[in-house]
Formats: C-alpha cells, sequence, structure tokens
C-alpha cells in the first residue's frame, strides 16, 4: 500500500482538500446464514469489464456511475480495467486480476465448502467517483436490488 508521501502532488492536495461524506448509520446488514451456507456475491470498484462490454467512461467528469455484470463463469485474465484514478498503481492489479476482483479465489473457496455457493453473476463499478449523486440514487439501489433478487447473503466488496 503506498503512503501518503508516494502520491502525486496533484493527488496529495486533491486527498487532502476533498470532502469526504459520511454515513451515519452505515448501511450494514448481518448474514442472516453463516458462511459456509451462504450465497456470495463479488462487488469490485476496480472498473473491470469482459471484453465484450464498453469499458467504464473514463472521461465522464466525477466519475462513470454505471456498473457492469460479471458472470461468475468469465475467466478472470481476459476482463479489461478502464479505472481512471492515476493515484491506483494497476500494474499488479493487470498481472493478477484476482488482486481486485477474487473470483478465481472465491471458486476456490466454494470449492473447499468455505462459502455455500456463488452467484451467477458479479458486479463491477468504477472507483473514484468524486461526484456519487447517481451512483447512490440509481446505480447502487439498482445493483442491490439485483443482488437481493438473486439471493444474495453475502456480497464481498473488494474497493480498489
Amino acid at each position: 500500500m503506498a503512503s501518503f508521501s508516494d502520491l502525486s502532488l496533484k493527488n496529495r492536495i486533491f486527498m487532502a482538500t476533498y470532502r469526504y461524506r459520511s454515513l451515519d448509520p452505515v448501511p450494514f446488514a448481518p448474514p442472516r446464514r453463516p458462511l459456509v451456507e451462504a450465497r456470495v456475491a463479488l462487488v469490485t470498484t476496480g472498473a473491470v469489464h469482459r471484453p465484450d462490454q464498453e469499458p467504464f467512461d473514463e472521461g465522464w467528469k466525477g466519475g462513470d456511475p454505471s456498473f457492469r455484470e460479471i458472470p461468475a463463469d468469465t475467466d478472470v485474465a481476459t476482463l479489461g480495467i478502464a479505472h481512471k484514478s492515476d493515484a491506483f498503481d494497476q500494474g499488479p492489479f493487470r498481472t493478477d486480476r484476482n488482486l481486485g476482483f477474487p473470483l478465481d479465489r472465491l471458486r476456490e473457496m466454494a470449492a473447499r465448502g468455505e462459502v455455500g455457493s456463488l452467484n451467477g453473476r458479479h458486479l463491477s463499478f468504477m472507483g473514484s467517483i468524486t461526484a456519487p449523486g447517481r451512483l447512490t440514487a440509481d446505480s447502487a439501489p439498482r445493483a442491490a436490488d439485483l443482488l437481493a433478487g438473486d439471493g444474495v447473503d453475502v456480497a464481498l466488496l473488494t474497493p480498489v
């Protein structure tokens, strides 16, 4: 993990002056069943997308609030990355997509019986969204409804 001093001057200034939002109460629901019985979905902010999907729009002012559905049978190595933040070193993530989208690790956990099952789809958002209005008002509720409709018990969030 990079330290604050490792960031460019532009990013240090941005992070020092950005008006971070807080949530009170934090939206959290305890799992209704043990992890070994739970249906698990992966949700990332790594902006990954399948080759047949439109990449996230890196030019969208404030950040692209859309999300991509990633089917559970996707070969993780084929995923593109459209993350826009220059404060995020994509090198290791590009070498191993599982660092930000650990679908292969979840498959292994399911095979060992450590989780009940994997959902048929997982979700990818773009991180570093500085204007989250559309995300919180539209995209996030739609994504939550999809996962709830799939019967997901646990969503594993991998922020990058």
